[in-house]
């Protein structure tokens, strides 16, 4: 008979398997190669950031990686099919606001939990918004945008680059914050916003500032706050909106990698060892500094809390703002 004690042993033995076999994994990894799932179409910021780390760990790894751009449904489609993937490392998801805080609170239903089906593995920078307007609109400053809004309630039109965006949100929590009341015009896409924008026709817009640069050195639109713990390098003499007015205002677009949940941990741990090497190479930091965006250094221990935070902090927007996608 099977005594408790062999019983025992025998437990012990097959944890010490488990741990030898994983840590075996861990050093032949990888061993063929990575795909990371960017949700977005190619071209955008989700898209070149993911190329550019993919670019270095496969340098690194000494193993392709490749970027597989899942789109549909905004980034539910690609993030969905991450989450369903082999928990063996072979398969990341590129991870972004959207996806992994903000969709939680704007879809009635979610085929994916941004905490209970993945694991992080880095993050890799984070881009600040930039508050314009067009170049003919009377407020200079924050302050004369929150006076203009609140003596004309309604009046003023914001654009999106669409409902849920992070260009909606971020004025949504600036309406939140400041007690303002402008009117949403949602647009498909950051360019057709800034046909209206440099029109005056939908004249104010949180936009990335990466995108946002080109339209502001050109004279197009001025900026009049970047969100943002900051100024930007990239727009020394544009204060925050933080010190125009809104203390604690702070926005940014990060992103970064996760693995589908039940990822053994030793490659998860030298997954986010070499994302880490990546992003300190000082070449892919004057690359994402030239780009607006600032190099996240987050430990992996602290990512889930901030996208925890995060994800509460948006679905207060949301709920208060009344936005929806069904």
């Amino acid at each position: 008979m099977f005594s408790r004690v062999h019983a025992s042993a025998f437990a012990v033995a097959l944890l010490a398997f488990g741990l030898t076999a994983a840590s075996v994994a861990a050093q032949d990894y990888p061993a063929r190669p990575i795909t990371i799932i960017v949700p977005q179409p190619p071209g955008g910021g989700t898209d070149i950031i993911s190329r550019l780390v993919g670019a270095k760990l496969s340098a690194q790894l000494k193993q392709t990686v490749v970027i597989e751009n899942k789109t549909g449904a905004g980034t539910v489609v690609g993030t969905v099919a991450a989450a369903n993937a082999s928990p063996d490392g072979y398969t990341l998801l590129a991870g972004l606001n959207a996806n992994m805080a903000v969709n939680s609170s704007i879809y009635a239903k979610l085929a994916y939990d941004p905490i209970n089906d993945f694991t992080a593995v880095g993050m890799m920078a984070e881009f600040p918004f930039v508050l314009v307007v067009s170049k003919d609109f009377p407020a200079k400053s924050v302050k004369d945008l929150i006076a203009m809004a609140k003596a004309k309630p309604g009046e003023i039109n914001f654009a999106s680059a669409g409902n849920g965006s992070g260009q909606h949100l971020s004025m949504e929590l600036f309406k939140l914050m400041t007690g303002t009341n402008l009117t949403h015009v949602p647009y498909r896409g950051a360019s057709p916003a800034y046909t209206d924008v440099i029109s005056g026709r939908t004249p104010v817009f949180f936009d990335n500032l990466s995108s946002a640069l080109g339209q502001i050195k050109s004279g197009n639109v001025r900026a009049l706050a970047v969100t943002g713990k900051e100024r930007s390098p990239s727009l020394p003499d544009v204060p925050t909106v933080a010190e125009s007015g809104v203390p604690g205002y702070q926005n940014y677009v990060w992103f970064g990698l996760w693995a589908p949940k039940k990822t053994p941990q030793a490659i998860i741990d030298k997954l986010h060892a070499e994302v880490k090497k990546a992003i300190a190479d000082p070449e892919m930091q004057k690359r994402i500094t030239a780009d607006a965006g600032v190099p996240m250094k987050t430990p992996l221990a602290d990512i889930e809390p901030m996208v925890k935070a995060e994800i509460a902090k948006w679905a207060d927007v949301v709920k208060r703002a009344n936005i929806s996608i069904q």
